[in-house]
């Protein structure tokens, strides 16, 4: 095979003949498998850490991220696959093929929220304390598991000639749209499509909202706070990113990118909450005094 893999151009980036996959006694294990993996498990070490910061019990994190991983999982492809039903429902065998991708992070959220409330009911724990315990774990496995698009090429926006555009193997691209394949490159005889890295702003975008989560966690006001910052972080966060990718799920008959109406729904919700605990909280100080 001639030609690199993923080109930077503007960046002087060159990333020579990029697998998806890795060999072992015959076997193929995805790249995109491996990083989700390593995600996983920084996120839980995380999660760990903060149970001891706050003074939890951090068995009990462990037991919870067992239930959690399948739930998460499940959720992921659940979510997915509802909204590509039209392919899947001709090809149902491939519902069960994780290898090639196709897990949606907000059924992933959503399973692993729904674990943890049956979780937090069977141990008797707070719900949101567990909540505002694991973000930045989950955060963590979110800014990793992006990279997991980088490898599997997908999770890309449209056409960028900007300072981050990023040049794909047009036979390496997991897809592609005419508006690429229109002003797509050559170069030294290889045709590549120039896109936008959008999994790369995500991941950039997450990790700021880890280190704001960070750096204020010692000074929030109530359980569930930090989750709640995480929601309308995250949730700003994909809306505006959402926006720019090729591969959007899309809500049947209104067309809407489901993840970008999902986000707004989840950024007010979580506005909302905020506003009214602090409000709250302020009322409570003030009959107190």
């Amino acid at each position: 095979m001639t030609g690199a893999s993923i080109r930077f151009p503007h960046l002087g980036i060159v990333i020579e003949h990029l697998g998806k996959s890795i060999s072992i006694f015959g076997f193929d294990i995805a790249y995109y498998g491996i990083i989700i993996g390593v995600g996983m498990l920084c996120g839980i070490a995380m999660a760990v850490h903060e149970a001891k910061r706050t003074g939890q019990n951090p068995e009990m994190y462990y037991d919870f991220a067992l239930c959690a991983i399948i739930s998460a999982i499940v959720g992921c492809r659940i979510y997915y696959v509802a909204f590509e039903w039209s392919y899947y429902s001709q090809h149902p065998l491939e519902i069960f093929n994780l290898r090639q991708g196709g897990l949606a992070i907000y059924g992933g959220i959503i399973g692993g929220f729904i674990c943890m409330i049956i979780f937090s009911k069977i141990r008797k724990a707070s719900l949101l304390l567990m909540a505002d315990t694991v973000v930045p774990g989950l955060l963590i496995g979110q800014i990793i598991g992006r990279w997991g698009n980088f490898f599997n090429r997908e999770a890309f926006g449209g056409y960028s000639d900007g300072l981050l555009a990023m040049q794909i193997r047009m036979d390496e691209a997991a897809y592609t749209t005419q508006d690429l394949l229109d002003k797509a490159v050559t170069v030294d005889g290889v045709q590549y499509i120039q896109v936008q890295p959008t999994f790369l702003y995500e991941s950039l975008w997450n990790l700021g909202v880890l280190v704001i989560i960070l750096l204020y966690r010692k000074h929030k006001k109530f359980n569930g706070e930090l989750f709640m910052m995480y929601l309308f972080g995250y949730g700003i966060g994909r809306f505006i990113i959402e926006q720019f990718r090729t591969d959007q799920l899309l809500l049947p008959y209104i067309g809407l990118p489901v993840s970008q109406v999902l986000s707004a729904c989840l950024s007010v919700f979580a506005l909302i909450v905020m506003i009214y605990k602090r409000s709250r909280l302020k009322k409570a100080l003030k009959t107190d005094a």
